[in-house]
């Protein structure tokens, strides 16, 4: 609380003289005795009793009045927030590939998708201000939420992704993109990307992985691109599944960045440095709105004058 005229509050000094001048020097005794020691000796009634209560409620209630005469005023405090957002989608892969079970967590293997579905929740909750989508693929593209705040049911649609429900034999990477490229083609965010996430290479679809980075890059999108799982061995040969080489010309079409994640422990770190490098702007403004509670001090002011008034007229005011 604050006074709007704090300089007003000296008045305080003068109510003990008023006071004094009331009940002191103004009020004279309608009688006289020679001794007071009788008196004291005579019962006390609850008239008697209640006299000093009235300098009391004089007291208070001029106390009350002066303080609404400085406008005590109330702070509210308040706040505007701006915020750049960043709207993005992310890509995830559902190639049959994606159930290969080389993460481990716990001491117990869990499949590529099941890893990334763990670690793209955690990722959600530490964006809670921006928009996000998903878009599986496969075979085909397959939109699984637009744009969204509500992290929660985007969580909720995540959890029901499966390599069965599209066909896993095969993985079009540009389509994919372009699918997440048309989920972004109307935003007006001042940052948009893409994270796409796959354990393969494309060998579908009617468009190159190359070709549609370009076309990302013409509409201001960018493109971080993660090649999750490791090596799995083949007849007599080390084969590498992920399409390194098109992953990184891809996010560097794009000016988006390549990241390589074998393992539980380096997929989170890829997510991690993606949270640290699309910050989201938000600027708090913050102040105070003072609001007036004079009324409140005036209305206690008044009841407590009238009270003393009031008990002033009954034999409590009238005894000597």
């Amino acid at each position: 609380m604050r006074f709007a005229s704090p300089i007003l509050l000296l008045l305080l000094l003068l109510i003990p003289l008023v006071v004094w001048l009331r009940y002191f020097v103004l009020q004279k005794s309608s009688m006289q005795f020679s001794s007071g020691k009788v008196l004291k000796e005579l019962p006390k009634s609850w008239r008697i009793r209640l006299q000093p209560l009235l300098p009391v409620l004089y007291a208070l209630g001029w106390v009350c009045l002066v303080v609404a005469l400085a406008r005590p005023q109330r702070g509210l405090q308040e706040s505007r927030i701006h915020t750049e957002t960043v709207d993005m989608i992310l890509l995830v892969d559902l190639s049959g590939s994606m159930d290969t079970k080389d993460f481990i967590k716990l001491n117990r293997r869990m499949s590529r998708l099941d890893a990334s579905k763990d670690v793209i929740e955690r990722f959600l909750e530490k964006r809670p201000n921006d928009r996000i989508g998903m878009v599986g693929f496969a075979t085909l593209p397959y939109a699984v939420a637009p744009l969204t705040l509500d992290h929660g049911w985007l969580v909720q649609r995540m959890k029901g992704l499966h390599t069965g429900m599209l066909d896993g034999s095969r993985t079009a990477i540009g389509d994919g993109i372009a699918s997440a490229i048309n989920r972004l083609r109307e935003s007006e965010a001042k940052s948009k990307l893409i994270i796409l996430l796959t354990d393969g290479s494309n060998n579908y679809g009617t468009l190159s992985p190359e070709n549609a980075a370009r076309a990302a890059e013409a509409l201001g999108i960018r493109i971080y691109t993660i090649g999750a799982g490791g090596a799995r061995t083949g007849f007599f040969v080390q084969r590498q599944e992920v399409d390194e080489e098109t992953l990184k010309k891809v996010a560097q079409a794009s000016d988006g960045k390549f990241y390589r994640a074998l393992d539980l422990k380096s997929l989170e770190a890829v997510y991690e440095e993606i949270d640290q490098l699309e910050k989201t702007e938000i600027e708090i403004e913050q102040f105070t709105r003072f609001e007036e509670i004079s009324k409140g001090w005036i209305l206690a002011g008044v009841l407590l004058l009238m009270m003393e008034q009031i008990l002033g007229l009954t034999k409590v005011g009238r005894l000597p």
